[in-house]
């Protein structure tokens, strides 16, 4: 009787392990396959057509050129909340001040490629033990630990070099 039973319980354990942790998605996996639905979030609803008042004033088509029916979120937002839509359009795709800010010490223009080939290699050598890649354990915390910014240290830094830390509560009055 105990050969018989001992299979069916090993049997029984092995299935119910392999059952999945609900339906909820796991971001943190970014090779997990995307769910087979619409996304919502892709979906615009469409300017309505509108005819021209003279059909001779309009512009000629030009390849890649917008017309006046094709969306423009950003700025239908901009004028809905009484913005100037001119703005996108200034200097480099509209940031361009703030380019010429973060780039005054140059910059490298192959700087993306570089750091996913670094984070590659560094998620290759820390791809956690044998268990832990066999049973697809998630170590993404514990991998990148070390790299996380302690946020009140920061602070109090940034307190003693005299910046400013408008976001954050002033620090509590001593009581003398």
């Amino acid at each position: 009787m105990v050969s018989r039973g001992l299979p069916v319980i090993i049997a029984a354990l092995a299935l119910s392990a392999c059952g999945g942790g609900g339906d909820e998605p796991n971001l943190l996996n970014i090779s997990q396959p995307r769910s087979a639905g619409p996304d919502e979030f892709a979906i615009l609803p469409a300017k309505p057509l509108e005819m021209p008042e003279d059909m001779a004033s309009l512009p000629e088509p030009t390849p890649g050129a917008g017309n006046r029916a094709d969306l423009t979120p950003e700025r239908d937002a901009i004028v809905a909340l009484g913005g100037n839509p001119a703005a996108l359009t200034r200097g480099a795709g509209g940031d361009g001040a703030l380019l010429a800010y973060t780039g005054r010490y140059g910059r490298d223009a192959n700087i993306r490629a570089e750091l996913a080939a670094a984070d590659l290699e560094f998620r290759r050598q820390n791809d956690g033990r044998l268990l832990e890649r066999l049973f697809n354990v998630n170590i993404y915390y514990q991998v990148y630990e070390p790299f996380e910014l302690d946020q009140y240290a920061e602070l109090e830094r940034m307190r003693r070099a005299g910046i400013r830390t408008s976001s954050v509560p002033p620090p509590p009055l001593d009581d003398e």
